[in-house]
């Protein structure tokens, strides 16, 4: 078993504000042929007092979320080993289980705890992987994701994104005020906390590259709409760009040196790039249409905007550095909103057809389009940094709540909230974790 000790990037974080309920996380639908595998509860019988969470249980629920596993239910386990050598592999193999969790949770100092987890291939009877891990008390549930992601990774091949973040923004009402909050959470909702509070709109919030800053729109200045860029750990924010007209749509470039951002300091909304270590601007679209909503491929090398140049709201791709901008979307009369996946090769989109508003797919290299929601109403498309799933907001009767949906399509869920409505979800890249 090997020890790894981990940079917990974004646990013990000093923000302003206050927690609010954590997003509820319901499965909405399932995916036939999920990988069965079983995760045991982790033995804690060395502690005098019992871990403040339940590792194992995360971990499973981590694994059913991805919509790749499928977790044995704890009452159907046939036994509860804690070491390799109390595992019975013919006993699970009848129970039709394919890989096996097992580990434990001990208490080395007050509010220090040393997790222990082994990875088990039933079929061939052996370890696949198994590590020790430190953490506080405060640390148990993020390193419960980061041994999701070590599973995740080594079952399937492709990096887990379970120990992220999503940001988002809630709107309600207080004293029958309108109240806006710039949220954080873990990715699976839980460990929810307000980075800003406003009593005027929140927009557009966007991850740098590093995980450790977001950029967003705040009309917090006399209703005029400014960019600002916050850290994440210390809540120190930094306005960025304030001209008079539409300041908006902030997207990082992918070395987080540049932003690209929309403008309408020359009179019509145009897509900028804002060199961040000077303030530097360099107008990169012209002409009489609404360009908006850039966002730079991971490469660097080109932006993907919004422009009703055509007629109506679709995509289209330029350099980087500015030039002739080809269009990419070409079915539906409304496609907009665009977020690339990490590898580059495809795009999540918001594809309107027949007075719906629907989360799409667009394949850059063949073309191809895919419909992937049912929504009347779905927006704000976000890629896991896995490429795995998307996250995007919709309406749930007259709220607005947060759903995500597999790259396939083939495995749904949905985030509520007991009180407010959700919207703008944006998943944090992967960071260094080691």
């Amino acid at each position: 078993m090997k020890t790894i000790y981990i940079t917990l990037l974004g646990v013990c974080l000093y923000l302003p504000g206050w927690l609010q309920a954590a997003l509820t996380i319901e499965i909405t639908q399932g995916v036939e042929g999920a990988l069965p595998i079983a995760v045991v509860p982790f033995d804690t019988a060395s502690n005098r007092n019992p871990p403040p969470q339940d590792v194992a249980g995360i971990i499973a629920a981590d694994l059913a979320r991805s919509g790749r596993f499928a977790p044995v239910p704890e009452q159907n386990l046939i036994a509860q080993p804690v070491e390799t050598s109390q595992v019975r592999f013919q006993d699970w193999r009848t129970l039709g289980v394919e890989n096996l969790v097992i580990g434990k949770v001990e208490t080395v100092a007050d509010n220090e705890y040393r997790i222990q987890f082994r990875l088990l291939d039933v079929l061939r009877g052996r370890q696949i992987t198994g590590y020790s891990m430190p953490a506080k008390s405060g640390q148990l549930r993020y390193v419960a994701h980061r041994i999701s992601d070590i599973i995740y990774e080594k079952l399937t091949g492709e990096p887990g994104a379970f120990a992220t973040h999503i940001a988002y923004v809630i709107s309600d009402s207080k004293n029958g005020k309108k109240e806006y909050q710039l949220q954080l959470a873990d990715s699976d909702g839980y460990n929810p906390k307000t980075l800003l509070t406003s009593p005027q709109p929140l927009m557009s919030p966007s991850w740098s590259p590093d995980g450790r800053q977001l950029a967003y729109v705040s009309f917090e200045k006399k209703g005029r709409a400014a960019i600002f860029v916050q850290a994440i750990h210390t809540g120190k924010r930094q306005e960025i760009v304030s001209f008079a007209g539409i300041n908006g749509a902030p997207s990082w470039s992918p070395d987080g040196r540049s932003m690209a951002v929309t403008l309408s300091r020359d009179g019509n909304p145009e897509i900028y790039s804002l060199r961040l270590s000077d303030k530097k601007l360099k107008r990169l679209t012209t002409g009489a249409a609404i360009d908006t909503e850039p966002v730079w491929s991971p490469d660097g090398e080109s932006i993907v905007f919004t422009s009703d140049r055509g007629g109506s709201p679709q995509l289209y791709r330029m350099p980087a550095q500015g030039g002739r901008a080809q269009r990419i979307t070409f079915e539906g009369n409304y496609n907009a909103s665009a977020d690339f996946s990490a590898d580059g090769k495809s795009l999540a989109l918001v594809h309107g057809q027949g007075g719906r508003y629907q989360i799409a797919v667009l394949d850059l290299d063949s073309g191809l389009l895919r419909v992937l929601t049912d929504g009347r109403l779905d927006e704000s498309p976000s890629f896991a940094p896995n490429g795995s799933m998307i996250i995007y907001a919709t309406e749930t009767g007259h709220s607005g709540v947060l759903a995500a949906v597999s790259s396939d399509g083939r495995f749904r869920q949905q985030f509520s909230l007991s009180e407010g409505n959700v919207r703008e979800p944006v998943w944090s890249p992967l960071v260094d974790r080691k």
